[in-house]
C-alpha cells in the first residue's frame, strides 16, 4: 500500500510533527510514503518526493511545512480532480491524507467521492473546524499572541498610552478571545459580539477614572482593523491609541509542545483509518484523544462559541 500526504491552505505551527507523524507510522506498519509538494497544486503538476525515514527527521520542532503549501482555483474544477486522481493513479497512490483547514477538506472529500480514500487532519491555527476541540497550530499561536501582548504592556505602561492590536480570525475569534485572557487584555472584540464603541469607550474612560493609564485592546480581524478601531476610539475619546498587526508572525515559530502532541496523535491516527481501508473521515480531537468523525459530520457547522470565557474576560478585566 501507497499512501500520500499533503498541506494545504494557511501554514500552522505543527505540520511537520504530522508530516512526520504520517510518515513514520505508515512505515512503521511496511507502507511506501509520497509527499505532495505545494498542497493541491502539486497534484495538478506531479511535484511529488519519496519520503522515508531520514526524509522526516529533525522537523518536530520546525514551524511551517516541509511540503510546502498553497492554494489551487483549478482543483477546484471536476477537470482538475480528475487529473489529480489520474496523477495518484500513476504514481500508485491509493489514500492520501490531507492536513489543513476547512477549504483543505472540501478538496479531499471531492477526491473520496470520486473513489479515492482521503483522511483529514485539522491544521489551522483558527481552531475553526467543529468537532475538533483543538487545531493544530492554533495553541502556538495562542502563545505567540500572548507573548506580544506581555511585550506591549511595557511600553503601553512606560508611555501611558491605549494600544489596539489586530490579530487573526476573520470568522472565528478563537485566537483572540484565549490570548486576550491569557494577556489579560482589557477588552477584546471578536466576530461573534457585535461591536459597540460606546461600551468600549465606557470602558476605557472607567478605567482612567480609577487611575488607569494604559490599556490593551485585541481586536480580531474579521470584527474591523485595528486602524479603524483605533480611529473611533480616538474620535470618542480624543486621545492617542497606537496599533499593532501582528499578521502572519502568528502562523510561524516553534510548535508548542502541545500542538507537537496533538500532530503526532492525529497523524498516527489518519495513517490507521488508511490501513483500516475507510476514507472520507476526518481525525477530530475530544476529551483528550483522537476521534474520526466523517467528513460530512463536521462540514458547514457553526463553532461554538466559548462565551463563558469571554464572559470570564471581561469580569476579569474589570
Amino acid at each position: 500500500m501507497r499512501i500520500g500526504v499533503l498541506t494545504s491552505g494557511g501554514d500552522a505551527p505543527g505540520m511537520n510533527a504530522a508530516i512526520r507523524a504520517v510518515t513514520r507510522k505508515a512505515i512503521y506498519h511496511g507502507l511506501e510514503v509520497v509527499g505532495i509538494q505545494r498542497g493541491f497544486w502539486g497534484l495538478l503538476n506531479e511535484s511529488y518526493r519519496e519520503l522515508n525515514l531520514g526524509s522526516v527527521a529533525d522537523i518536530i520542532q520546525r514551524g511551517g511545512t516541509l511540503l510546502q503549501t498553497s492554494r489551487s482555483e483549478e482543483f477546484k474544477t471536476p477537470e482538475g480532480q480528475q487529473k489529480a486522481l489520474e496523477f495518484l493513479q500513476k504514481i500508485g497512490v491509493t489514500g492520501l491524507v490531507v492536513i489543513g483547514g476547512d477549504g483543505s477538506f472540501k478538496g479531499a472529500q471531492a477526491l473520496y467521492e470520486q473513489g479515492l480514500n482521503t483522511v483529514g487532519v485539522p491544521g489551522t491555527i483558527d481552531n475553526d473546524i467543529w468537532g475538533s476541540e483543538r487545531t493544530i497550530g492554533f495553541d502556538t499561536a495562542v502563545n505567540t499572541v500572548t507573548d506580544a501582548i506581555n511585550k506591549l504592556r511595557d511600553t503601553a505602561t512606560a508611555h501611558e498610552r491605549i494600544y489596539v492590536v489586530e490579530v487573526m480570525g476573520r470568522h472565528s475569534g478563537a485566537i483572540a478571545l484565549m490570548a486576550g485572557l491569557a494577556g489579560g487584555a482589557e477588552t477584546i472584540l471578536l466576530p461573534e459580539v457585535p461591536l459597540d464603541y460606546e461600551a468600549v469607550c465606557s470602558k476605557l474612560q472607567r478605567g482612567i477614572a480609577r487611575g488607569k493609564r494604559h490599556s490593551i485592546l485585541l481586536v480580531a480581524e474579521g470584527v474591523a482593523s485595528g486602524a479603524e478601531v483605533a480611529e473611533n476610539i480616538r474620535c470618542i475619546l480624543n486621545m492617542e491609541v497606537r496599533v499593532t498587526v501582528l499578521g502572519h508572525l502568528q502562523r510561524g515559530g516553534t510548535p508548542t509542545a502541545f500542538d507537537r502532541v496533538l500532530a503526532s496523535t492525529m497523524g498516527a491516527e489518519a495513517v490507521d483509518v488508511l490501513r483500516r481501508g475507510e476514507g472520507g473521515k476526518v481525525v477530530v480531537w475530544q476529551h483528550g484523544g483522537p476521534r474520526v468523525l466523517d467528513f460530512s459530520e463536521t462540514e458547514g457547522q457553526p463553532i461554538p462559541f466559548q462565551k463563558h470565557l469571554y464572559e470570564l474576560a471581561k469580569i476579569l478585566s474589570i
